[in-house]
């Protein structure tokens, strides 16, 4: 492609662009929910984390499922007052192989949530892997599609995890599914430190 061809076509696009950020002029919180069988959920909402430290905002962590050990998200985001950080330290599912017990830490970590939820000060709340407890029934998702509709107007919302139930994407404003191509675990090869721990 010669240079020429090259500036039109980037001329074209930048019009593109420059009128899809004109058109976009609603500011609100959003909802995001991250799922799909694929790496990278919690890393992403764990990005945005760290995204909204860098503008200053106060942050709400609520970690379902996960807990039985120290992740090195939690390791590092504790170290900042900026950021309330609740894991429901029961671990996973199978784990436990116990439903009553999961159902009950469920509903302890769900209440922390909601506190979060309903603060106007905390400005971005992750929910890392509450889709879980939802395809479980762990959790109502009325529920939760309640407290989400109350929650303060400027607030963001991150929710992560497998399997999301269609009327949690049907409410989201950001969904993205993550697919497997290819997991080094497959292969036989450990969860590693800085990748999955």
């Amino acid at each position: 492609m010669s240079e020429e061809k090259h500036r039109k076509r980037m001329q074209r696009h930048k019009e593109v662009v420059d009128a899809a950020v004109a058109h976009a002029t609603e500011e609100r919180g959003i909802i995001l929910v991250l799922t799909g069988n694929g790496k990278g959920k919690s890393s992403s909402g764990f990005g945005m984390v760290a995204r909204a430290l860098g503008h200053g905002l106060q942050i709400g962590v609520v970690q379902f499922i996960k807990g039985s050990f120290s992740t090195g998200e939690e390791t590092f985001f504790r170290r900042f007052p900026e950021v309330q950080y609740h894991v429901m330290g029961t671990g996973f599912t199978w784990e436990t192989q116990d439903k009553d017990k999961d159902i009950a830490a469920t509903e302890t970590t769900w209440t922390k949530a909601e506190a979060l939820l309903n603060d106007p000060d905390i400005a971005l709340v992750l929910l890392d892997e509450l889709n879980i407890v939802l395809k479980l029934d762990y959790l109502s998702v009325e529920r939760v599609l309640e407290t989400l509709a109350k929650r303060p107007p400027q607030q963001h919302v991150v929710i992560t995890g497998r399997a999301a139930p269609q009327v949690l994407i049907d409410v989201a404003d950001t969904v993205t599914e993550m697919n497997v191509v290819k997991h080094a675990f497959q292969s036989g090869i450990k969860a590693q430190k800085g990748i999955e721990l």
